[in-house]
């Protein structure tokens, strides 16, 4: 039987916007990373955790650019002290923006991290809190890429499931990378935000 992990309490959703996760360009799975993704926001709601929702700001004519549909959360956000959107332009959630003092704010020294694209900002956004000192969870089940295509000459294609193992896989010596979504708790900060 395993040991039962300490509550986080704080959740970060990465980039869990239209154009990674509806229509032809989803990820691979987009259904039940949604699903796992909405019990996480749930559960962190009924915890006490802080949310955060991060927001890519894509460069003009990408999927992502701000204002179009693409760019716009699939999840809603609840309005309140405990849930907040924080946009971003570089893969770090953390680079350039307030993540680090809201997190430190709330007294949130122990993070969950879902969304898309594992390869990327999930794992750059993860990266960063690790060597800021932060409890890292990235559950295995509750983040997602695309497929790499096949580069002839190179290598086939590459599964979207291999590339997000392989990136939690890089982070694993210091995250906790293997619980699954469902097995993840969270409780409150010792303060709330402002």
């Amino acid at each position: 039987m395993n040991d039962v992990a300490p509550p986080s309490q704080a959740l970060l959703v990465v980039d869990v916007q239209k154009a990674g996760v509806t229509g032809e360009r989803a990820v691979p799975g987009a259904a039940g990373l949604l699903a796992r993704v909405t019990e996480l926001i749930a559960r962190a709601r009924s915890g006490g955790a802080l949310v955060v929702h991060l927001q890519n700001d894509g460069a003009p004519g990408s999927d992502d650019e701000p204002h179009t549909p693409g760019w716009a959360l699939h999840l809603p956000v609840e309005a309140g002290s405990g849930e907040v959107v924080i946009r971003k332009t570089l893969d770090d959630g953390f680079a350039g923006t307030r993540l680090g003092e809201l997190l430190s704010g709330a007294g949130a020294r122990s993070l969950v991290v879902c969304g898309v694209m594992s390869e990327m900002c999930v794992q750059a956004t993860a990266r960063t809190a690790l060597a800021l000192g932060y409890r890292v969870v990235l559950p295995y089940d509750a983040h997602a890429t695309q497929d790499v295509p096949a580069v002839p000459g190179i290598s086939a294609a590459v599964p979207a499931a291999v590339v997000s193992r392989v990136a939690a896989w890089a982070i694993s010596g210091d995250a906790e990378v293997t619980t699954p979504a469902a097995e993840v708790s969270f409780a409150a900060p010792t303060s709330r935000p402002r």
